[in-house]
């Protein structure tokens, strides 16, 4: 299709009152294939009404209220959140009403990639060494153990992806149980444990509250050749507890340059769904698109993790609709529910207000940016709910319940066993992520364009007309397979994702 024919905008469904601009438009041009003329000037992204609409009827985008007119509205208007008011409206969670088994694919059909299996049948992606802390007053030793080991003196280790810090804020000056110690531990056990990593050292001053002996004794772990932990306290102070931790990980570095990858099937895939400085083709392109590569994942007998919980506020909805049972559904709005009162009062976007990037870039309030943000989990039925970085033991698609924020939604899916992240941005987001690399899809070509060093994929084509939404799925499908297999993504490229381990910081200080 060539671009003289391609329409301005963009009808997502016949029942819209809505379409969204392809490019800029300028006021008073002709929209032949509405039927309307725009009024204003309207960015690219934004939405134009394609019919009047009288105060306070609803906003229809995909068939699915966004939001309210705040005062009569006419056709070739510009739509944004200046006249798209939000308000609460009644939801028929229909728990399960939708819900339909995937087909599987037969194991022999199933696609393969070349992963990292490790002794107790879990499939890496990755093979690092971890050095991890259990308060922030061990970070530095952490970052200078994890340092010295360079490319240069890991250069005889070249099955060895890196060794790499992963260093907090918390772990004193906190609630000793509860919530937001258990949050903490069960993350720091996650990455611990993860497939993508080969050893570990913990590092501990030795008086934090999350104390050294009562983490590993309630999360199970045990030290031995590959976990290995530092009392900076006990080993005579910063110095020595660095050098100490340097000679651990030396211990550790033969064997683990050791693996070899082999074909494993695309069962062992996890993928952690992000999406992050979104804009109005945030939905109809990337995020649909990755929607349609995590169908084909499900069917190969893979799994994808579907998180930031109040950036789904609005369309929980269609979301119950698809669980597998009624508890499944309820478990998910329970978790929207304590999301509500959680943010009661405060000015955050599940209130309304999405942020500045996300507005200039079209989305007039959170339940359009949730619309779009859903469409990453495809229209497979979901099979578990899950609370922040707990392991994710189902397969197909799952949702994990992660605040919005990128970093430390991430943080969650890989402490919960995704060895793959894909995040999708429309304003152009530069995340990285350690030890699961992340892969990035650019919502529109001028964007990637302009940021081609940290874009994996450009699904802009969609927007131009010259790709289909099922196309682009084929496409990101492959390109997970090829990153699970070891090719690096951008961000890995870059060396980004150290500073982006963000375990959720709720609770109290002290």
């Amino acid at each position: 299709m060539s671009n003289d024919t391609v329409s301005p905008v963009i009808r997502l469904d016949g029942a819209d009152n809505v379409v969204v601009a392809r490019v800029e438009i300028a006021k008073g041009t002709p929209i032949r294939t509405e039927g309307v003329t725009t009024l204003h000037e309207v960015p690219l992204g934004h939405k134009i009404a394609t019919r009047a609409i009288a105060k306070g009827d609803p906003i229809l985008k995909y068939n699915t209220i966004i939001g309210f007119a705040g005062t009569d509205i006419e056709p070739g208007c510009w739509m944004h959140s200046h006249n798209v008011l939000m308000d609460d409206f009644q939801k028929d969670y229909r728990f399960g009403q939708d819900y339909r088994p995937t087909a599987l694919l037969p194991a022999d059909q199933r696609a393969t990639f070349q992963g990292i299996r490790r002794a107790d049948g879990r499939i890496g992606t990755r093979n690092y060494i971890g050095v991890f802390i259990t308060v922030n007053c061990s970070a530095t030793v952490a970052r200078r153990i994890a340092n010295y080991f360079d490319a240069e003196r890991l250069a005889d280790y070249p099955n060895v992806d890196g060794v790499v810090p992963f260093v907090h804020e918390q772990g004193c000056g906190m609630e000793m149980t509860g919530e937001p110690m258990d949050l903490l531990r069960r993350t720091l056990a996650g990455y611990i444990r993860h497939p993508n990593m080969a050893g570990a050292v913990v590092c501990s001053l030795g008086c934090e509250r999350n104390n050294l002996a009562r983490f590993f004794e309630e999360q199970s772990l045990a030290t031995g050749k590959a976990l290995k932990t530092v009392i900076m306290q006990q080993a005579g102070g910063t110095a020595a507890a660095i050098e100490e931790g340097k000679a651990m990980v030396r211990e550790m570095l033969a064997e683990t340059n050791q693996v070899t990858r082999e074909p494993c099937s695309a069962e062992h895939i996890t993928v952690g769904l992000q999406c992050g400085g979104s804009d109005g083709f945030s939905g109809l392109s990337a995020n649909p698109a990755l929607g349609k590569a995590v169908d084909i994942l499900v069917r190969h007998g893979g799994t994808a993790i579907l998180s930031e919980t109040p950036e789904l506020y609005g369309v929980e909805h269609t979301l119950t609709a698809r669980a597998r049972t009624p508890e499944v559904g309820r478990k998910f709005v329970e978790r929207i529910e304590w999301w509500l009162d959680y943010n009661k009062g405060r000015d955050t976007q599940i209130n309304g207000r999405v942020s500045p990037g996300n507005n200039a870039g079209g989305l007039a309030n959170i339940i359009e940016k949730a619309l779009g943000g859903a469409k990453k989990g495809g229209s497979s039925g979901i099979n578990a709910v899950y609370r922040y970085a707990e392991p994710v033991t189902e397969h197909g698609l799952v949702i994990m319940d992660t605040p919005g924020y990128d970093p430390v939604s991430a943080t969650g899916q890989i402490a919960g066993g995704a060895n793959l992240i894909c995040f999708t941005t429309g304003r152009g987001s530069c995340f990285g992520s350690f030890p699961a690399p992340t892969v990035k899809l650019a919502t529109n070509t001028p964007m990637y364009q302009r940021m081609t060093g940290d874009m994996d994929i450009n699904c802009g084509p969609v927007i131009d007309g010259t790709a289909t939404l099922d196309e682009m799925g084929e496409a990101i499908f492959w390109k997970l397979l090829a990153v699970a297999s070891g090719e690096k993504s951008k961000s890995e490229a870059l060396g980004v994702g150290e500073d982006e381990f963000v375990p959720w910081p709720i609770g109290v200080l002290a």
